[in-house]
């Protein structure tokens, strides 16, 4: 909790000091308050308790640990790219997505004063997200943990030169002048958030509607393992909605896969697809089963 500016730390006590009294309600997310993870958790579920964490790794913590009953984090945005590195901390942790959100992302410049600005903090996806406002104006972007906790970090600094970016509530929280807003690059700007709890949901229990379900895999090392790995998918008609592939340790010879599809374990089509796609694997881990938020294609 000391690693956040001292003008978040009272709402920090204050938001952890709620949901220990209630952990049942409590939604984890990385960041200060006001940041975006902040604003997910409120949108996702308006009853929930929001528990701040200074990382994502502590944001999952507080839901092994008790202190939450779900995390709320990024995965992916529209205009950046991937935001957390789930692909890691997921398996690690052997929780489970019961849940996915979908936000529009809209930044404001915030400081002290009314400018020329040197530079901006803020969390390098919304330094990403902005680059080009950012360059137009030669505003340095610095890194920072999080959107809110670099207001509150320019409110610390007192530097009328300095401003950060973040959504417009930090400016209210950390006593900032809003400079300008929507300085995002793409007035279209996506997050994806998956809602991550202890236990996942049984399929059967979804009901009707659309269901997304996700893994991660890692196919044998032999040529043309990930093609015979995926045929199972196009023969059966089963949509893949995201692919993608990052290295566990260091020697670059095995390389996993990280996986969106449309449906559910006990559809036959899927269950069939991912049968074959067991028998190309070296290891298959299903990450969870959940409703889909928001249609595909």
């Amino acid at each position: 909790m000391q690693s956040y500016p001292a003008p978040a730390l009272a709402r920090v006590e204050h938001l952890a000091a709620q949901a220990a009294a209630d952990p049942a309600r409590a939604v984890s997310f990385q960041g200060a308050p006001g940041c975006n993870g902040h604003r997910a958790a409120l949108e996702w579920n308006p009853d929930c308790l929001p528990l701040p964490c200074f990382s994502f790794e502590d944001a999952l913590e507080a839901v092994k640990d008790g202190r939450a009953g779900h995390a709320i984090i990024p995965i992916e945005n529209s205009q950046h790219g991937r935001v957390a590195d789930i692909h890691f901390l997921l398996p690690e942790s052997d929780l489970r997505i019961v849940g996915e959100h979908f936000m529009p992302i809209h930044h404001a410049l915030m400081a002290l004063g009314a400018g020329p600005f040197t530079a901006a903090y803020s969390h390098p996806q919304a330094l990403g997200q902005s680059r080009f406002f950012l360059r137009e104006r030669g505003m340095v972007p610095l890194s920072y943990a999080d959107t809110a906790g670099a207001a509150a970090y320019v409110a610390e600094l007192g530097d009328p030169t300095v401003a950060a970016i973040a959504p417009r509530i930090a400016a209210e929280l950390y006593g900032l002048k809003v400079i300008a807003e929507n300085v995002e690059d793409a007035p279209d700007n996506m997050t994806r958030f998956v809602v991550l709890a202890r236990e996942g949901r049984d399929p059967a229990s979804l009901g009707a509607g659309p269901k997304m379900t996700t893994f991660v895999f890692e196919v044998k090392n032999i040529p043309a393992a990930l093609y015979k790995a995926m045929g199972g998918f196009a023969t059966n008609g089963v949509n893949m909605t995201k692919l993608e592939s990052y290295q566990k340790g260091a020697s670059f010879s095995a390389t996993t896969f990280y996986a969106d599809i449309v449906g559910a374990p006990g559809d036959p089509a899927v269950d069939r697809a991912l049968e074959e796609l067991a028998f190309h694997c070296k290891e298959l881990r299903m990450l969870g089963t959940y409703p889909q938020e928001r249609a595909r294609g």
